[in-house]
């Protein structure tokens, strides 16, 4: 299995690196570089290549500086919005192999209308499709299609890591105990993750399991989150109690 380490960058960024046996290294979503290059040499790492979820700026800014660094390095990202340095574009459905792994790209539009994920050697890596008891803004896709990405994340098999790309679990599960108080996992998650920030601790990888479990936003088909937001929508349908959520978050 591949070995991951996390990189903070800014005020609640993960860079995460997938480190091989061979000390070969994937670099997901590098918002800045100094960092890594800094912990590549520390450990003596060779930087193989570069993931991509989107294109914003806090996920790609470190590129550049990692390409000098490693020239042979591969870039590979979506093919909708430009990338700096991405030598392979790929799409929902392709497959890409890191070292000896095997990972597939699942579009996971809603975020951003380019947003993909990568899902291999029973990790995910969802850039800001998917955080642990939230899901991100929508900033470019549809409410639709972020619905039908998270649908797309909840069907992986529950033991699969999540490794989302940012530390916003406290406020997440905030704001999820408003919509479901009486969830029993909602409350003891929100213990652990409070004594794991208050030890200066990373609340993730998380697990499609316990998401299913916590995330109001992977249970939109819960009787007691269509309760929760029966004031915001006239319909009770999925896709208008995912709106109504997500605009009560946006709020929140």
């Amino acid at each position: 299995m591949l070995h991951v380490k996390s990189i903070p960058a800014f005020n609640d960024n993960y860079i995460w690196l997938n480190i091989s046996e061979d000390n070969r290294c994937a670099v997901v979503d590098p918002g800045e570089a100094s960092q890594v290059i800094d912990y590549l040499k520390a450990n003596s790492l060779t930087l193989s290549c570069i993931l991509i979820t989107h294109h914003h700026w806090d996920h790609t800014n470190g590129i550049d500086d990692l390409v000098r660094y490693a020239p042979n390095a591969k870039v590979i990202g979506p093919d909708v919005h430009p990338i700096p340095q991405r030598s392979m574009a790929v799409g929902d459905g392709d497959q890409i192999d890191v070292f000896d792994h095997r990972f597939l790209v699942v579009g996971v539009e809603g975020h951003t209308d380019d947003h993909i994920a990568f899902v291999g050697d029973g990790k995910l890596f969802c850039g800001d499709a998917l955080f642990s008891a939230g899901c991100g803004r929508l900033l470019g896709g549809t409410a639709e299609q972020s619905l039908n990405s998270l649908k797309k994340l909840a069907s992986l098999p529950i033991e699969t890591q999540v490794y989302c790309a940012h530390e916003y679990t406290a406020a997440n599960v905030a704001f999820a105990l408003t919509v479901e108080p009486e969830n029993d996992a909602l409350h003891l998650y929100r213990e652990e993750v409070n004594r794991l920030r208050a030890q200066g601790k990373q609340t993730l990888p998380s697990t499609i399991e316990r998401e299913k479990r916590i995330n109001p936003f992977l249970r939109t088909q819960e009787p007691t989150v269509i309760q929760a937001v029966a004031g915001r929508t006239a319909a009770d349908d999925e896709l208008a109690v995912f709106r109504a959520l997500r605009q009560w978050k946006d709020e929140f």
